[in-house]
């Protein structure tokens, strides 16, 4: 279970202490210095946010390479926002963040993408196996019928059945499309679930096992065949964009996209999710 916010303030009570959490995850408790080549505990300089060498007087700067370094806003305040990223089943609004940090709606923007970015680079794409559910779905416009499409957002999900979930946003479901991802992400041999959209059909000449239904009439599971657990999946991401977010761009999807996949890859361990993110910064 993630930690309380109570927890979370007594764990970060100020910027100084997020930025001893920062040293030590980044380059741990016992430094071997870059300079002097010597090992030994860094000791905090006072009035710049560095560590120096004890021996030479060499600074570490644990905020460097980092997003930290180019915000003026406390360190503080961007632990909290990723504690509120890794703790929402739906997503944190630019306009939360501004409520919740006192920043600028321009600054809380920022920091969310920044987050959601380092969210989905952090998941990373490991290869699925087994059986894989893949499915296509429309995000944005104002209905999920084909009239509105060409005004929706075209993404793409790969699920492993008890595993974990790669997205994409696509620019079509064509088959020189879609089929390019499945070879790229599914292991030859896998079983790939889908629906009866004609560009799947096409998945057993790459090596592929391939079952499907047909959900125009009215079949939803054929024995083990069913792509439900991808479908569950977007029912969450269109419901969190609707009622939190509103809309999303194009331009700006596949960020969203990267932090829910994150949540999902994440749901057996969410007491990870914070310090994970946090080491990907």
């Amino acid at each position: 279970m993630s930690f309380t916010v109570t927890e979370f303030f007594k764990r970060f009570p100020d910027d100084a202490t997020c930025l001893d959490h920062l040293m030590s995850v980044r380059f741990g408790d016992s430094v071997e210095c870059p300079k002097c080549a010597k090992v030994g505990k860094m000791h905090r300089v006072k009035k710049i946010p560095a560590y120096a060498c004890s021996w030479c007087g060499h600074h570490i700067h644990p905020m460097s390479g980092t997003p930290f370094e180019r915000s003026r806003t406390p360190l503080q305040k961007w632990f909290y926002a990723m504690y509120l990223f890794t703790t929402s089943r739906h997503g944190v609004p630019a306009m939360e963040l501004h409520r919740q940090l006192g920043v600028t709606y321009k600054c809380a923007w920022r920091m969310g993408h920044e987050i959601r970015k380092y969210m989905g680079q952090v998941d990373g794409d490991d290869g699925l196996s087994g059986v894989v559910e893949a499915d296509e779905a429309y995000i944005g416009g104002k209905g999920d019928d084909h009239k509105y499409r060409t005004r929706m957002t075209t993404v793409f999900g790969m699920v492993e059945r008890g595993g974990d979930i790669i997205t994409r946003v696509v620019p079509n479901t064509q088959i020189r499309t879609l089929i390019p991802h499945i070879r790229e992400n599914v292991e030859p041999g896998s079983t790939v679930t889908t629906d009866e959209l004609h560009a799947y059909k096409h998945v057993t000449r790459h090596g592929f096992k391939h079952t499907f239904v047909k959900h125009r009439y009215g079949e939803y599971v054929r024995g083990e065949a069913h792509t439900n657990t991808i479908e569950g999946f977007w029912s969450i991401l269109k419901r969190s964009i609707r009622g939190t977010h509103v809309h999303v761009s194009r331009q700006h999807m596949s960020k969203y996209l990267g932090e829910f996949e994150y949540r999902y890859n994440m749901r057996h361990v969410p007491e990870l999710m914070f310090t994970r993110l946090l080491r990907s910064f």
